[in-house]
């Protein structure tokens, strides 16, 4: 058999081809860090890395959301903080204003402080987060969610939506409050709230009402209380008589009687209780007056924190004006004053109570927010550790693959050297 010098020379170079592609893809690896470089080099561990990358971006993906939602979740929780103090002061300059050592000018100076009370509620409702959307207009962005009506008072525009942010793969979490919720709702433990009628023309007064059995038949509906007085007889007298009516039309009979009957409203006042509630009413009624107590956040009472405000701060600026020739015509006002009072103080403290619900609602998503982003963390651990085993490399093997191929390629150059100076000639 002859061997040709092309022969030779031809696997020769092959042979240095192929020890330097060996070289350079130990080179490649080396510099990459990886040992899979092409989907060629592993195409099964190619495969699954391309799916722990898109599970990497997703997981990446979701982080940053909770960023985006922590961020609107706690500027919520602290404006509601702010609410919380605002109504707080509410409450407290309302029983400074129940003080019977005020006068008319010191009740107005109230009036002025809880009228900026009632606009700094009105722009912590109308705020806004980083990117300009209003946070407690659910999805209506293109108005502030409470604005003023042409009779002066406040109104809900936005929707009653909250904005929800996926912050992970089975969390669609809320991440704002909408404004009805917060300054238009009550919790469900909310204590009922009484109210005069405006056209009352006695004196009578009440405070409560309290809730005493919430297991009673009758607990839960509205009801009202209608005094009837002949016209003819004198204040004070047994002839006064009142009725308790519920939502639905029927009389109540109060715990412990038989029915209507005399009742005495002097002194330090006479307590009345039915359908698991009871008032302490003090003062004398006129014919026809009223006082209805209603859960609130029903029709019979809807909850609304600015109409609160609104109807506390017009009966500060407009106390009772004495009149000495009819004196009974004061009593009416002052106590149309007071009831109005112990309504507001009523209404602020479940409307607290609300705001702190909704509050503690947000630092719970907070929380929450904590632990998915403990999961993710563990999560984005696990990938990155799967994708390192499927694609990195190991250096200590790699150097000495690098270290075998480059004396392998050097042999090879070697031999080809020694081979092409080779020559029948140099053995005659």
């Amino acid at each position: 058999m002859r061997i040709s010098s092309v022969t030779m020379f031809e696997q020769s170079t092959a042979s240095m081809n192929r020890q330097q592609s060996d070289f350079l893809k130990v080179s490649q690896q080396l510099a990459s860090g990886r040992r899979v470089v092409n989907p060629s080099d592993d195409p099964q561990a190619a495969s699954r890395a391309v799916g722990v990358d898109q599970s990497i971006a997703i997981t990446e993906q979701y982080r940053d959301s909770r960023i985006s939602a922590r961020n609107s979740v706690a500027q919520t929780e602290s404006i509601l903080n702010s609410v919380s103090d605002a109504v707080i002061r509410a409450k407290e300059l309302l029983i400074q204003a129940s003080s019977d050592t005020l006068s008319d000018v010191d009740r107005e100076s109230v009036a002025s402080e809880l009228k900026g009370v009632y606009e700094t509620l009105i722009g912590q409702a109308n705020a806004t987060d980083g990117n300009g959307r209003y946070l407690f207009g659910g999805y209506k962005d293109n108005a502030p969610p409470f604005a003023k009506n042409a009779a002066g008072g406040v109104e809900y525009n936005g929707d009653a939506n909250s904005r929800q942010q996926q912050v992970d793969a089975s969390r669609l979490m809320p991440v704002t409050e909408n404004g009805k919720t917060i300054f238009q709702s009550v919790p469900s433990s909310a204590s009922y709230v009484a109210k005069a009628s405006p056209g009352n023309e006695g004196n009578v007064t009440f405070s409560g009402p309290n809730v005493n059995d919430v297991t009673h038949d009758d607990y839960g509906q509205g009801f009202t209380i209608k005094f009837n007085v002949d016209p003819g007889i004198e204040p004070d007298s047994d002839d006064s008589t009142y009725t308790v009516i519920g939502s639905e039309g029927e009389a109540i009979t109060p715990d412990g009687e038989t029915g209507t009957g005399p009742f005495d409203y002097t002194g330090d006042g006479q307590q009345l209780s039915f359908g698991g509630i009871s008032i302490t009413l003090k003062g004398d009624p006129a014919d026809g007056d009223e006082i209805s107590m209603a859960r609130p956040g029903t029709p019979e009472q809807p909850a609304d924190l600015f109409k609160t405000l609104e109807a506390a701060i017009g009966v500060l600026e407009n106390p009772a004006q004495m009149d000495t020739e009819n004196p009974a015509q004061t009593d009416t006002e002052k106590a149309a004053m007071r009831n109005t009072l112990n309504s507001s103080m009523r209404e602020l403290d479940n409307a607290l109570d609300n705001v702190l619900t909704v509050r503690a609602s947000a630092g719970a998503r907070l929380n929450e927010l904590d632990v998915i982003d403990a999961v993710g963390s563990n999560r984005m651990m696990n990938y990155t550790q799967t994708l390192s085993d499927l694609v990195d490399l190991d250096y200590v093997e790699a150097i000495s693959e690098y270290s075998l191929r480059q004396v392998g390629m050097q042999a090879a150059q070697k031999t080809f050297v020694d081979v092409k100076g080779l020559s029948l000639f140099n053995y005659m």
